[in-house]
């Protein structure tokens, strides 16, 4: 028993402390005497000194990876549609102390106390959303808690269909998105002619072969297509195949569209059979919200945007059923950092300088679509009405996966797309590129008279090192491009490319605070 109380004694003395034993914690019982002991407040203070401490300091391997995507964006062309750079104000949100709340719910209904300033930051997002786009509050309502546009697009789904239920959208070779349903299987347009209710039926038993979206599981899904001969929306073909497919809701939205969507058309088509019309604008958001393109939402029953991929919103007059599938159906808390970037980009859209820029976004990529014209090449459509161009490259003698491969070595960030006719999305005929990016750089006309040509430098090259190359695969491609015989003429169009690109500001950081700047 005395001893029983001497050991019970001693463990009073000498508390019980953790200590790391393998990256687990455990515990002993100390034998040091009392004034060995650290001092609770220096053991505090030494976490609370990392915790504080910069970036550069903590992890010098990501401080640096960020410093070369900085020199990246400062000496590159960036032409890809879907990016653009964010402003310092947002990233001063973004990175904010906004990002520490979690707050399961909605303003003023929150599964979280301590949500005083978050309900604030997020009514507010909310109340800028509805006046950018120029809605009715006491008609719209806006939930920007989805946390990305494809996540959202699936949010509307599941709260206005059911399982099985049926969409149609525009079809991802011709310039659709993954997020609207996607699956290989027979070509539909060999149901064209096709007057027969069951053959269609018989179209959705035989074309599950691969589904290669997860909309597609979930939801039966049936494409649009562009007229290959125009490159528009076939909204004659839409009709007819929508009177057969009978869908409960039509999206009407893309990601390689150069066009203006029919929305009255649509909604014509929808109303005919009572199918919800969901406008996905998250590519042209900005222009709507500028007022330079015509708005959906005189004809949408819900509209999804995006803004510079730093918060998603979801307009609607199914209140309460979207808001169930946001949360607590497929989220759970918002990311309150994003919403409160989103909020500060809603606020800058109702500034002269953000009209500004959008209008010459559409002029600036008129005149890139016209001197890539004046340089032989195709652009499906024949041009643009918006942001982006989609140049079909077919009549080049070339694809778009060796295209991109060049430009990314020369400096210019494109992407490979699809174009009508293409067989395979991985060596696909077209290249996607678009205006916003530069634009916010400062690029105006003239600029982009110059990545024409350097675009153009860069098939050139892309054609001889294809005719170089000893075999017809895109690895023997790629094999001819890293050759030694190729390289003097890549390292000329880069050093052209990247002499002009300085040229201009930086957007989200100053030069002088670059690690690298040569």
């Amino acid at each position: 028993m005395a001893i029983a109380l001497r050991r019970l004694s001693s463990s009073l003395r000498n508390p019980i402390k953790p200590y790391l034993n393998g990256g687990s914690l455990s515990y002993n019982m100390s034998s040091l005497p009392d004034k060995a002991l650290p001092d609770k407040d220096t053991a505090r203070a030494n976490w609370i000194k990392q915790l504080n401490a910069p970036l550069e300091e903590i992890d010098p391997e990501i401080a640096d990876i960020i410093e070369l995507e900085k020199a990246r964006q400062w000496k590159g062309l960036e032409l890809i549609p879907s990016e653009n750079f964010t402003s310092v104000s947002v990233m001063q949100a973004v990175g904010s102390v906004m990002t520490n709340k979690y707050s399961e719910g909605y303003p003023g209904a929150r599964y979280y106390g301590g949500n005083e300033y978050i309900d604030m930051a997020e009514t507010l997002c909310q109340k800028r959303a509805l006046e950018a786009f120029g809605l009715d509050p006491q008609k719209w309502g806006v939930n920007v808690q989805s946390l990305s546009g494809s996540p959202a697009n699936f949010q509307v789904y599941t709260a206005l269909l059911k399982p099985h239920e049926r969409i149609m959208a525009l079809d991802l070779p011709h310039g659709g998105h993954l997020s609207h349903g996607y699956q290989f299987g027979t070509d539909p347009s060999s149901l064209e002619d096709s007057e027969s209710t069951e053959t269609l039926e018989l179209w959705f038993v035989l074309t599950d072969t691969k589904k290669i979206s997860a909309v597609s599981i979930f939801f039966e899904t049936m494409p649009y297509r562009l007229n290959e001969s125009t490159g528009y929306v076939d909204y004659d073909q839409m009709e007819k195949s929508a009177t057969l497919f009978r869908p409960k809701l039509i999206v009407a939205g893309a990601s390689a569209y150069a066009r203006l969507y029919d929305y009255a058309r649509i909604r014509k088509v929808c109303d005919k059979q009572k199918a919800v019309l969901l406008a996905d604008m998250a590519h042209i958001s900005g222009l709507v919200a500028a007022g330079v393109i015509p708005s959906p939402f005189e004809y949408a029953d819900v509209g999804v945007k995006e803004i510079n991929k730093q918060g998603k919103e979801v307009m609607y007059d199914f209140e309460d059923r979207i808001n169930q599938a946001v949360f607590p159906g497929l989220q759970g808390g918002p990311h309150n950092h994003t919403i409160s970037g989103l909020a500060v980009a809603l606020k800058q859209v109702k500034t002269p300088e953000y009209k500004a820029y959008q209008e010459q976004v559409l002029s600036n990529c008129s005149k890139f679509a016209q001197s890539l014209l004046e340089k032989g090449y195709e652009l499906v459509s024949g041009g643009t009405e918006n942001h982006l161009v989609l140049v079909n490259l077919r009549n080049k003698g070339i694809d778009g996966s060796r295209v991109e491969k060049v430009l990314e070595l020369v400096h210019i960030a494109a992407n490979k797309n699809t174009v009508p006719g293409d067989v395979s999305a991985m060596v696909p005929g077209g290249i996607r590129m678009g205006t916003p990016a530069l634009t916010s750089r400062g690029f105006i006309e003239r600029d982009f008279v110059k990545v024409a040509e350097f675009f153009d430098a860069a098939v050139k090259l892309a054609l001889k090192i294809k005719a170089d190359a000893q075999g017809t695969k895109l690895k023997d491609f790629v094999a001819a491009m890293n050759s030694d015989g190729h390289q003097s003429e890549i390292a000329r169009i880069r050093q052209d490319v990247e002499e002009y690109a300085k040229e201009f500001p930086t957007i989200g950081f100053e030069k002088e605070t670059m690690k690298y700047k040569n």
